[in-house]
């Protein structure tokens, strides 16, 4: 799972280096993925050597192989939790990157190739018009969220408007004609945050490889489940702005967002992790929230489709897990969001 969040960040850079030059950006992506590496082979070997011990101990008998199982099981949830915790301070220096870049405190060594400059000189004014092929946007985006369950969302297991999603990312706006402003091809980095709140007093317990909602024995003011990932949304985007001409000099200024669009595609990542959150009055009448960390049975690759429409920065956006939220389960249930998305020029 983690060697493919290396992937998609990799990938991502070299986009961003081919049009960019940005050495600086390139340097702070690659030492995050070292990073995450580095943490992921720390702790797999710990593992390694756990269960190791495990095995010695019941090859001379000290345990039985249920005990075993069970032991070796319990080291793999804690490591889960333990990768969790590190990787996510590397999550907020991914975040702390793109914010960077956004607001461009890192420095650019080189220009995109497809850019001119045109100024208008006289003894008060001077104007300057520039041109890229490519442009950038921070994207944010929120919604409601909820699963398909056997190809419909009626009836469904978790509150309508209690659940919800978010995203936050930097995508890249590359057009694919070099003469015709209508289409455009979008790649960036994204993390999701994909939530649902059941209903019923009922929360999520893992029972023999599988993950089911089951009704609780103490009353719960709340009941969340929640999935962090880290993606690259890839789309088609078909951009609808009028062109701009600069005067005296013949040259078509393609504007970008500047009015009606539309975009088709999806997008490919990896889980980074998944908890439940429970809220309950214990029997003195004291709040309590508990937090509990995991693989849950999820699916460590996600992948799905997506599609938006809109006007200027702003669009109608939705999605669609292709992958099931839990692997084994008797139901699939695969996520799907709707909200509304900012592309920020």
């Amino acid at each position: 799972m983690f060697r493919v969040i290396i992937y998609v960040i990799v990938f991502t850079v070299s986009f961003i280096t081919k049009f960019y030059g940005q050495e600086s950006f390139e340097k702070r992506a690659q030492q995050i993925a070292v990073q995450i590496e580095k943490i992921t082979e720390e702790e797999k070997g710990t593992l390694k050597e756990f269960v190791a011990q495990v095995e010695d101990d019941f090859k001379k008998g000290k345990i039985t192989r249920e005990e075993a199982e069970q032991k070796k099981a319990k080291l793999a949830e804690e490591t889960a939790t333990r990768i969790e915790k590190r990787l996510a301070f590397q999550e907020a220096k991914v975040t702390e990157l793109i914010k960077d870049k956004v607001e461009g405190r890192i420095e650019k060594t080189d220009t995109v190739e497809n850019k001119w400059t045109i100024k208008f000189k006289n003894s008060k004014k001077k104007m300057s018009v520039t041109e890229k092929r490519t442009t950038s946007q921070p994207v944010f985006a929120m919604g409601i969220n909820n699963v398909v369950t056997n190809g419909s969302v009626a009836n469904s297991d978790f509150r309508y408007w209690g659940s919800h999603f978010y995203e936050i990312g930097l995508t890249f706006n590359t057009r694919i004609l070099k003469n015709d402003n209508a289409l455009h091809f979008k790649y960036g980095l994204s993390l999701q945050y994909n939530n649902l709140r059941a209903t019923n007093n009922r929360l999520f317990v893992e029972n023999e490889g599988k993950t089911n909602l089951e009704n609780s024995n103490i009353s719960l003011k709340d009941s969340r489940f929640r999935t962090h990932n880290l993606v690259m949304p890839l789309y088609l985007e078909f951009d609808l702005s009028k062109k701009g001409n600069v005067k005296d000099h013949g040259k078509t200024h393609f504007m970008v967002h500047q009015g009606f669009r539309f975009g088709l595609g999806g997008f490919v990542g990896a889980k980074l992790g998944a908890k439940q959150v429970l809220e309950y009055d214990d029997v003195n009448g004291n709040s309590v929230e508990t937090e509990a960390r995991g693989g849950f049975n999820t699916n460590d690759f996600v992948y799905g489709l997506g599609t938006y429409i809109g006007y200027k920065d702003t669009s109608l956006f939705l999605k669609y897990d292709l992958n099931p939220v839990f692997k084994n389960n008797s139901v699939t249930q695969n996520n799907i969001s709707l909200g509304v998305r900012f592309d920020i020029n």
